[in-house]
């Protein structure tokens, strides 16, 4: 069985969620009329792809994920993913040319500190470099502290089993922070907590009866380093992505860690791929959830999850920190549904959560280029597809949605009357009782 990822767990979570379907009686509200046209999301939105270290860099250092790796034989070999090690200048232009203002990149730790005490000239040189290059371009650094990756001397310890793990991974935030706060980058402390445990678990780097600690001192470095960060960087954007799980899940498996780190939120960031009906589920094989391009694509479901983010978190501003679209090896769908058409459709619905007072500040695109996905080079989610098992010149080739998403940028969103190439489904279980009972509608 593949890892679960992320991506994958958000289809498993979901499978539970159809028993909690309501009737309609059960909720009341009505939506107001669906509008006409829509207005761009203004000059102020921020646009921007993502990537994380472990899944796009290569050449990389002993790490719990890179003996993951070794101790799968069902994974495929890492190689050196798509090495963005040696050609960042080049990506970092790619998404330059998409007129994209954000970068979203993680500063891995186990490049930087390879034993204990010790920190890496060369490693940060690196960063430094990407960061140089970016400035060039006029793109601001989204940075992740923690994208499910930590030293191997790390996980000889125990990983977050142990007591130390939490004033290590300190001092590694803390000096990443003194170094790069000048730079004005937006912040992630940890990618997708909830999803990283259930990875950390899966692939033997937790017991699950150390569950509660690693969550625990998940939250810990969250609170301390969010402090931290303001003390450098005063007016920083902090945040701790989470992957959106659909239906009655979302609370229980997101609310635990969201709950404790509320307070210390600037902005709610969200992760959304996928959304499921109650005939979705009935169809699934558990097959079906391994291979992600199989999933059921509903991009309307954004509008739900930001809408289930706003009312949760009133008053905060709300960043879609991934969203994208799988495809297997590149090959077409076979419904004929592209990337262009899910990403056009997409930013149609995050117009209409922004027209109807939902405040949303910025999306990334995931992800700028093909990628490791944790285990698999098989899902594809490039703007910019790689193949990177059969091609040693790992050459970037664009998708449909390098110019769809060009055109956005370039217009703050799709045009006033676009109507969207996959209409929004009767029952949505993305955000239940109302996704299901009233849901979102476009104009005929």
């Amino acid at each position: 069985m593949r890892n679960v990822s992320r991506r994958q767990a958000f289809g498993l979570l979901a499978a539970g969620t159809a028993a909690a379907v309501a009737g309609p009686a059960a909720f009341a509200r009505a939506r107001p009329a669906a509008p006409a046209t829509v207005p761009n999301l203004g000059g102020d939105f921020l646009w921007g792809v993502a990537s994380a270290g472990f899944q796009c860099e290569g050449h990389a250092p002993d790490s719990n994920w890179l003996r993951y790796v070794a101790s799968h034989p069902d994974f495929d070999r890492y190689h050196d993913a798509v090495d963005f090690f040696t050609g960042y200048r080049s990506d970092i232009g790619l998404a330059a040319g998409l007129g994209v203002g954000v970068y979203r990149i993680s500063v891995e730790w186990a490049r930087v500190q390879p034993r204990p005490g010790e920190w890496d000239a060369a490693g940060f040189a690196f960063y430094d470099s990407v960061l140089d290059t970016m400035a060039a371009h006029g793109i601001r650094p989204m940075l992740t502290l923690d994208h499910w990756v930590y030293p191997g001397w790390a996980a000889d310890r125990g990983g977050w089993a142990h007591p130390a793990m939490l004033d290590d991974w300190l001092a590694n935030a803390r000096t990443v922070v003194q170094r790069y706060a000048s730079r004005n980058p937006l912040w992630v402390t940890f990618n997708e907590p909830a999803m990283y445990i259930v990875n950390e678990t899966r692939n033997g780097g937790l017991s699950p009866a150390d569950v509660p600690a690693m969550q625990q001192r998940l939250i810990q470095a969250h609170n301390t380093i969010y402090d931290d960060i303001h003390r450098m960087q005063p007016d920083a954007m902090v945040t701790s992505n989470l992957a959106y799980i659909v239906g009655t899940a979302e609370p229980v498996v997101n609310g635990p860690m969201i709950d404790a780190i509320a307070a210390k939120l600037d902005y709610v960031g969200i992760d959304y791929y996928y959304g499921h009906t109650p005939q979705d589920l009935a169809r699934l094989s558990p097959g079906d959830l391994e291979q992600l391009w199989k999933m059921p694509l509903q991009p309307e479901g954004i509008y739900y999850a930001l809408e289930y983010y706003s009312r949760r978190f009133p008053g905060k501003p709300l960043y879609v920190v991934e969203n994208g679209m799988p495809t297997e090896n590149g090959a077409p769908r076979p419904d004929g549904y592209t990337r262009g058409d899910d990403l056009r459709d997409t930013v149609y619905w995050l117009q209409r959560a922004k027209a109807d007072g939902i405040d949303v500040m910025g999306y990334n695109y995931w992800s700028i280029t093909d990628n490791y996905e944790w285990g698999s080079y098989t899902p594809r989610f490039g703007l910019y597809t790689v193949d990177v098992l059969t091609d040693p010149a790992l050459t970037r080739r664009p998708t449909d949605a390098v110019d769809a998403y060009r055109a956005i940028t370039r217009a703050g969103g799709v045009s006033a009357d676009y109507r969207p190439t996959r209409g929004p489904v009767a029952c949505s279980l993305v955000d239940i009782p109302g996704s299901c009972a009233d849901p979102v509608t476009v104009p005929h």
